[in-house]
C-alpha cells in the first residue's frame, strides 16, 4: 500500500482521536476504544514484516502516518511509534516466537529498553527481575519487553545486555506517569520478579546494532538502533506541524489588549511564523533524506548511516522544539487558555524531546565521529 492509502486510514480514526483526546489526558492513558480503532487500521503492526501479518510499510510511509496521527493526538502517535520501534525485534526473534507475539497476539508489544533489570542464566533461558520506567502503551500490551544485564560471564567488562519478552500476566504495574506532556501515553513503570523467560523469547542486545540476519520473514534490512529514531522524530515533527496550524488560526482571530489589529497583522509575528515554518520544513526534509538513506543502505551503511540517522533525529527535535517555543511565546497570553491546543503542543514537544533518541547528546556523538572517531552510542 502507498502512503496515501495509509493516510486515508488515519482519516478514519481522526474524529475519534480528537473527540477523546482531552479525556485521555485527564485519565493519563489512552482509552481502549482509541487503541482498538488504531489496531483495526493495523497501525500497531504497520512496521512488522508482511510475512508475520504486518504492513511492512516503508520508513517514509510509516513516518508520514505517525506525523498525521500526532497532528491530532501526539500521545496516540507516541504509542504507535513505540510499538513500531520495539516491534523491530520481530526480525531478531526466532520466526515461530515472532509469529506468536505479532501474529497470534492483537495487543501491543512494548516495554523498557533501558537495561534496568538483571537476568541470570538458567537451563533453557533466563531468570529475570527488575523495574522499568517510561513504558508507553503498557496498559494495552499483551507482552512486555524487559531489557536486562546478564549477571555472569562479564570478567570485568561491561555486562552483556539481553531483551526478554514477558507475558502481561507476569508483570506488575505502577501508575507513576505524571509528566508535563504526552500525558495520555500511560508511560508508567512495571516490575518483573523472578520470572523465567525461555531463551527463544529473548534477543542478544549486541545484535541490535546491525541488521537482522536474512530470512523469508525479515521485514527490514536495517539495524534496530538505526530504525527506532524515526518513530520518535516523526511524532515530534507532527506536533510541530500542528502547532503551525493552530498558531495560524489563533493569530488571525486574537487581538491583543490595547491593540486594534489581530496578531497576524504584526510584522514581528509574521516573521516569527515564517521562521518557525522554515524550521519545521527543514525538519521534514532532513528526516525524509535520512529515511531514504536508511532504506537504500540499511544493510551496509554501518556507522555512517547510524550517524546520519542520529543527526537527523536530533536536528528534528531541536528544530521542532524551537519552532513550537517561538510560536507559544508569540501567542502571548492567548496560548495559556485552559485546554488550548497550542499550549498542549508546547507541553508535548518539551516532553517528547527528552527521549534519548532525540537528545542533544547525539550531536556530540556524531560530531566526534565526523572528526574521525568511533560512533559511541549510549545505546
Amino acid at each position: 500500500m502507498d502512503v496515501d492509502t495509509w493516510l486515508a486510514r488515519v482519516d478514519k480514526v481522526s474524529g475519534l482521536l480528537a473527540e477523546q483526546r482531552a479525556q485521555a489526558e485527564r485519565d493519563r492513558v489512552t482509552s481502549t476504544a482509541v487503541i482498538d480503532a488504531l489496531r483495526a487500521q493495523e497501525f500497531h503492526r504497520m512496521w512488522v514484516s508482511r510475512a508475520l501479518g504486518g504492513g511492512g510499510v516503508s520508513l517514509r510511509t510509516g513516518s508520514a502516518v505517525l506525523q498525521a496521527i500526532a497532528r491530532v493526538d501526539p500521545s496516540a502517535a507516541w504509542q504507535v511509534g513505540v510499538q513500531g520501534a520495539i516491534g523491530r525485534i520481530s526480525d531478531y526473534l526466532p520466526h515461530e516466537v515472532a509469529c506468536r507475539l505479532f501474529c497470534g497476539s492483537r495487543g501491543l508489544v512494548v516495554g523498557g529498553v533501558n537495561p534496568t533489570g538483571e537476568a541470570v542464566p538458567v537451563p533453557g533461558g533466563y531468570r529475570v527481575r527488575g523495574r522499568w520506567s517510561f513504558a508507553s502503551g503498557a496498559t494495552h500490551a499483551d507482552w512486555l519487553v524487559c531489557t536486562a544485564r546478564l549477571t555472569c560471564g562479564t570478567r570485568g567488562g561491561p555486562a552483556p545486555i539481553r531483551m526478554l519478552c514477558v507475558p502481561r500476566a507476569a508483570v506488575s504495574f505502577t501508575d507513576d506517569w505524571f509528566a508535563l506532556g504526552l500525558r495520555a501515553t500511560g508511560s508508567g513503570s512495571f516490575t518483573v520478579d523472578n520470572v523465567v523467560v525461555p531463551e527463544s523469547h529473548s534477543v542478544d542486545g549486541s545484535l541490535l546494532r546491525r541488521p537482522p540476519s536474512p530470512r523469508r520473514s525479515r521485514g527490514y534490512a536495517i539495524a534496530y538502533y538505526d530504525f527506532a529514531p524515526f518513530t520518535t522524530s516523526s511524532t515530534a515533527l507532527g506536533i510541530a506541524q500542528q502547532a503551525l496550524e493552530v498558531f495560524r488560526g489563533l493569530a488571525g482571530r486574537t487581538v491583543p489588549a490595547r491593540a486594534t489589529e489581530a496578531l497576524a497583522a504584526s510584522a514581528t509575528v509574521q516573521a516569527t511564523f515564517a521562521r518557525a515554518t522554515a524550521l519545521v520544513r527543514a525538519s521534514e526534509l532532513v528526516l525524509l533524506d535520512a529515511a531514504e538513506q536508511a532504506t537504500a543502505h540499511g544493510e551496509d551503511g554501518g556507522e555512517e548511516l547510524s550517524g546520519v540517522v542520529r543527526l537527523a533525529a536530533a536536528s528534528v527535535a531541536e528544530n521542532c522544539l524551537q519552532a513550537v517555543s517561538m510560536l507559544h511565546a508569540a501567542a502571548g497570553s492567548a496560548a495559556l487558555r485552559s485546554g488550548d491546543d497550542l499550549d498542549r503542543c508546547f507541553r508535548d514537544i518539551h516532553t517528547a524531546v527528552r527521549h534519548i533518541t532525540l537528545a542533544a547528546t547525539n550531536f556530540e556523538m556524531v560530531g566526534a565521529h565526523l572528526f574521525g572517531g568511533p560512533l559511541l552510542m549510549r545505546r
